[in-house]
């Protein structure tokens, strides 16, 4: 009888301990940017988009409430920084950011220059790009692009040649009136332009970079309130999503198989 009482509080000991762990993430702020089909506002109103979707999914898993908000990422930079913020997503690491925060990787993106379609078409590469001073070009501030075209934006910058824009539609409102010529963007936030009448065909898609030069995104977690033993389980629950082909259906739920594939490429 003794042996089967202690087995029994073993079990009562374990289960509540799991259940501890289950719950241990509680309540986190999690913030988002509209971005291409990242974040953006389906026919209804309502957000959605992959960060959405992988956010929604990781709090399913582990037991989260994670409370969304969306704002500029500039704003949202700085809230990470202050504390006020627990988390963010498609977020690239850099030194700087891994001060005050872990990233935990979901997605691999390249960057592309779209060009308007009435710019020069012998425009070809960057040196091209950057030896007519009449095309300027248009960047959401804060975003890096990678080692090759953030090093190409700095000598545009000192140009005078670039357009910071707070966010993805002011970006494409100034690539739409011409006021830049030319715009940086991911395939997921190209794609969706694809489908607007006002946009399609009215640009080119240019592939400078090296092959390579992959930028890595993934969620950004506040290393003041999300501990390390934590994060350790956000990046458990992205791998098993990734094993079970639950990151392919979310990208593909958003942009076609063909780019979907690609961005598991982390």
């Amino acid at each position: 009888m003794l042996p089967r009482l202690i087995l029994c509080g073993a079990l009562l000991a374990l289960s509540g301990t799991a259940a501890a762990e289950h719950h241990a993430c509680g309540h986190l702020r999690s913030a988002f940017y509209e971005y291409g089909a990242l974040y953006y506002k389906a026919a209804d109103g309502r957000w959605t988009g992959i960060d959405k979707d992988v956010v929604d999914e990781v709090a399913r898993r582990m037991g989260c409430t994670i409370e969304p908000s969306t704002d500029s990422r500039v704003r949202i930079w700085a809230g990470l920084s202050g504390g006020t913020i627990d988390m963010s997503v498609s977020a690239v690491s850099t030194p700087e950011r891994e001060k005050f925060g872990r990233v935990v990787p979901y997605l691999s993106e390249r960057n592309y220059v779209l060009l308007q379609k009435d710019v020069n078409p012998n425009i070809r590469s960057m040196e091209d790009f950057i030896a007519d001073p009449g095309i300027k070009i248009g960047v959401i501030k804060s975003f890096k692009h990678g080692k090759v075209y953030d090093a190409w934006l700095e000598r545009l910058r000192a140009k005078g040649r670039v357009y910071e824009a707070p966010d993805y539609e002011a970006m494409l409102r100034l690539f739409k009136v011409g006021r830049v010529q030319a715009v940086m963007a991911i395939s997921s936030g190209w794609y969706p332009l694809l489908k607007q009448e006002h946009m399609a065909g009215n640009y080119r898609i240019m592939d400078w970079a090296p092959p390579k030069d992959a930028v890595v995104g993934g969620l950004i977690l506040s290393r003041q309130h999300v501990d390390e033993a934590l994060a350790v389980r956000f990046a458990q629950t992205i791998r098993a999503m990734r094993e079970d082909g639950t990151l392919k259906r979310i990208f593909e739920r958003h942009l076609d198989p063909e780019l979907a594939a690609k961005l598991l490429n982390f």
